[in-house]
């Protein structure tokens, strides 16, 4: 079973140096991000989608 993204890659990497944890991806990975940090993340994408979306 392969999993999809939602997200694109460049989309993760642009809203996790926006919210400073990017350092913590680039050596660690995606799995050293705390559970508080990923759902910032995730919520980070969704304001922006419905900002799109508004706008449209």
């Amino acid at each position: 079973m392969s999993r999809r993204s939602v997200m694109s890659d460049k989309l993760k990497y642009e809203i996790a140096k926006e919210l400073g944890v990017y350092d913590v991806v680039k050596t660690e990975g995606w799995g050293s991000v705390s559970a508080r940090d990923c759902g910032n993340i995730v919520t980070k994408a969704i304001e922006m989608a419905e900002r799109s979306m508004n706008n449209q």
